[in-house]
């Protein structure tokens, strides 16, 4: 053979395996999943979500990335450059439906897929700072959480009930959970707001070097709250978690997993069987999340719907009435003749 015909061979063989890899490449559909910051529990769970998927769905290759959490990652939804994100349940009714920070901004391609754990709201400040309940914050150095974040939304809605505008404090700054740890023990603000599962990383790492106290909602203003917004309910962080002096009364919402409309009914029903069940040797997401994170033990099909205050998309209606969990409309008999 030739060498003109042997080159002929091998760039042929070099323009088709090029072809189909290209081909294989293109059929994949990549997946982004919004989650918090790095400090937090929607990032390390949302990994674990994002690598099950992408193990179990197929032509699926699905990424968590890290973000301002819950309104922006509403706003990434809306504005098509996040295909699914975590959010707070409260978050997401506000974006829906256009209230409060979304009012005139209603996210309407927003659609729920399952809610996943109970968000706790945490109010931690240094143990030097003289704080012993929320009535006690006003005129220190806060932290509200990052600007336009659920924490920021839920650290708006405690001081609404207390009375209380940011114009009551010394000085207030807008971080993420582990730039609020480092103020913190830099002694640089003496409190701040962490609305997430429990126990929260950026916590217990500030616990580590720095005296701290976890400071109790006072239970009239619980009370208050729940009554006022009624996505939130009362809960207790137990005393062990980062070894409080005793149990803490605060108040919790749901994180929730919601999508993009546009995506495929396809994709979400077989996303959302993925979360919870597994196949072939290979546990479901919400099994590899139990092993990872104490709140991942709350993940499960039996409380996937609770709080879910916006449209659940079709593909994951489509697996919770294969489930039983959404029952269908009885059929009507026909009339007789």
């Amino acid at each position: 053979m030739s060498r003109k015909k042997t080159l002929l061979i091998v760039l042929s063989v070099l323009v088709l395996t090029v072809f189909f890899i290209g081909s294989a490449f293109a059929q994949k559909k990549f997946f982004v999943i919004s989650t918090g910051g790095t400090g937090g529990t929607y990032y390390p769970l949302g990994g674990i979500l994002a690598q099950s998927l992408s193990e179990r769905v197929p032509n699926l290759v699905a990424t968590a990335q890290a973000s301002g959490a819950s309104v922006a990652n509403c706003n990434l939804i809306k504005d098509r450059q996040a295909e699914s994100a975590f959010v707070q349940s409260n978050v997401a009714y506000n974006a829906y439906f256009g209230k409060a920070q979304f009012e005139g901004k209603a996210v309407q391609n927003l659609r729920g897929v399952a809610s996943l754990y109970p968000e706790t709201i945490q109010v931690v400040a240094r143990a030097d700072s003289g704080i012993k309940s929320v009535k006690g914050i006003k005129g220190k150095r806060l932290i509200p959480g990052d600007r336009g974040s659920g924490t920021e939304v839920d650290t708006l809605n405690v001081l609404s009930v207390y009375g209380y505008t940011y114009k009551d404090f010394a000085s207030v700054d807008w971080l993420g959970f582990s730039g609020a740890a480092q103020r913190l023990q830099d002694k640089q603000a003496d409190v701040t707001f962490t609305t997430a599962g429990w126990p929260t990383s950026a916590i217990q790492e500030l616990a580590f070097g720095t005296k701290i106290a976890l400071i109790p909602i006072d239970e009239p203003m619980i009370k208050k709250l729940t009554k006022t917004f009624p996505f939130y309910a009362r809960i207790v962080i137990p005393k062990d978690i980062y070894k409080t002096e005793k149990d803490v009364p605060t108040i919790t919402t749901m994180a929730q997993w919601v999508v993009d409309a546009n995506v495929s009914e396809e994709a979400v029903y077989q996303m959302t069987k993925a979360l919870f069940e597994g196949e072939a040797g290979k546990p479901s997401a919400a099994e590899l999340m139990a092993k990872a994170h104490v709140q991942g033990k709350n993940v499960q099909l039996k409380t996937a719907l609770s709080g879910m205050a916006i449209p659940l998309h079709p593909g994951a209606e489509k697996y919770y009435k294969e489930k039983g969990l959404i029952k269908e409309p009885a059929k009507k008999a026909p009339k007789k003749k």
